[in-house]
């Protein structure tokens, strides 16, 4: 097995950092308030609150999990529990300076809460990056085994390849071994395997060898991760439940099934519609209209069918930014199209031609965040090869998405690849929904607007 030298020690080191941080922003505004000047009444003060903040926030990772990052967790997800975190922490300040007797609390608590919150997302997501960029460096990295037989190996071999801030590093077995118990046992100790990514539906595999396969890695301490084969079965529906001690498959109930989630996530769908349809679109649209207008014969909307939640059919608004042509239904847009107006490159680009979607969010058929809605005939060929496609479709399709952001969008080179690697993503998404994540969605989507998209087309 690969030894482990410095990993768990991070933990320690992260929390120590956050102990510095917390400690120092209330210092700051405690010597700020008595004009820097230090006495024995203000160190009381100042000690006593910063104990039973910094026991707050080190108790409140156990339920966050704050401190438990998986190498190969994206900084999307990261600042949804950072955030989370974060804003559970400086609400038990607000409740604690209600009831405390401490003056700086109940006169600068917001103050003190912002600079925590600025404080704490700076330097954290300072050390997240950093940690990244140690492992593209080869520093910190896991030794890792594959085997390349299936589609899901072949999903996260490509994955492990082009992320190399995960820290991963391939090692390649001979396929004419494979069955060998004992070379693969001498492959594990000459490259110090840390882990053995297996599918679990290999069914080249005799029991006999499987048995030898599972001991000798107990034995060795290398870690069998049994890679799950999403492209056919529906594993997405399931979740592990016990019944006493035995566990059990049960078919899943996702986050927006519960109707306080559904009613939330509506609430601020239609909320922020109006906000920006009214601050945003009443006087972006008709320049917009009379560019496109200006740019050639045509409607200024696009109206195409889409699926929608439950597959539900609806009229996706676009800006159109093709030139009027009989194939917008049945051919996908493709690099440098020849049907893309000048205007139309533009909007493409800046995904301002999105923005009429805002209408379909008000109208129930759309919500701002979810898995972007693809064409009907993309639905309809997809559907059939993708086991757990159709999952998507338990929540409304969104204006923007977690595979959007993460660079998941067009629709040149390996297709059938990047719609894979696309629907793990959106189902994620459904498994994983939480507000805090979609307020994240909107924020990367805002940046990629502004620095505009390269995968745009």
């Amino acid at each position: 097995m690969q030894k482990i030298r410095y990993s768990r020690y991070f933990k320690l080191f992260f929390i120590l950092i956050d102990v510095v941080i917390i400690s120092a922003v209330l210092a700051y505004f405690f010597l700020k308030r008595n004009n820097f000047q230090y006495s024995d009444e203000i160190g009381e003060q100042s000690s006593g609150l910063i104990v039973i903040l910094v026991f707050i926030w080190v108790l409140l990772s156990g339920r966050t999990k704050l401190y438990t990052v998986p190498r190969a967790l994206t900084y999307t997800v990261y600042l949804e529990k950072l955030i989370t975190h974060i804003l559970i922490f400086l609400f038990s300040l607000i409740l604690i300076a209600k009831i405390s007797n401490n003056q700086l609390l109940k006169e600068e608590r917001i103050i003190i809460a912002v600079g925590l919150f600025v404080s704490l997302f700076i330097v954290k997501s300072f050390l997240f990056f950093g940690l990244k960029y140690i492992r593209t460096l080869g520093i910190n990295h896991r030794n890792v085994m594959l085997i390349k037989d299936d589609p899901c190996s072949e999903i996260l071999k490509n994955i492990l390849t082009k992320r190399k801030d995960y820290g991963f590093k391939i090692f390649e077995f001979p396929k004419e071994h494979l069955k060998e118990p004992l070379k693969v046992l001498e492959f594990w100790n000459s490259n110090g395997i840390h882990t053995f990514f297996l599918p679990i539906d290999y069914s080249d595999f005799s029991s006999d060898f499987q048995n030898d396969l599972f001991k000798n890695a107990e034995t060795q301490r290398v870690r069998i991760s049994l890679i799950p084969n999403t492209m056919q079965r529906q594993f997405y529906q399931y979740e592990l439940e016990y019944i006493a001690t035995q566990p059990v498959l049960a078919p899943s109930k996702f986050p927006l099934d519960y109707f306080t989630n559904f009613i939330i996530k509506r609430s601020f769908d239609i909320l922020f519609s109006l906000i920006v349809l009214l601050g945003i679109c009443s006087w972006l649209f008709p320049i917009i209209a009379i560019l496109i207008k200006l740019d050639g014969p045509g409607p200024v909307f696009f109206l195409q069918k889409r699926y929608g939640y439950h597959n539900e059919i609806f009229n996706c608004f676009k800006f159109r930014t093709m030139r009027t042509n009989s194939d917008s239904a049945q051919k996908t847009t493709l690099p440098n199209d020849s049907r893309i107006t000048k205007i139309g490159h533009f909007l493409r680009k800046s995904s301002l031609d999105e923005l009429p979607q805002f209408i379909n969010v008000l109208l129930g058929d759309m919500s701002i965040v979810g898995p972007r809605p693809h064409m009907i005939l993309v639905d309809d060929h997809f559907k059939t090869k993708i086991g757990r496609y159709t999952l998507r479709s338990n929540v409304h399709p969104g204006i923007t998405g977690l595979a959007q952001v993460n660079g998941l969008r067009g629709d040149h080179g390996d297709v059938n690849l990047k719609m894979k690697k696309r629907i793990l993503a959106d189902t994620f998404y459904v498994k994983n929904w939480s507000f805090v994540l979609d307020l994240v969605i909107i924020l990367k989507t805002v940046f990629l607007m502004i620095k505009g998209d390269k995968n745009a087309i």
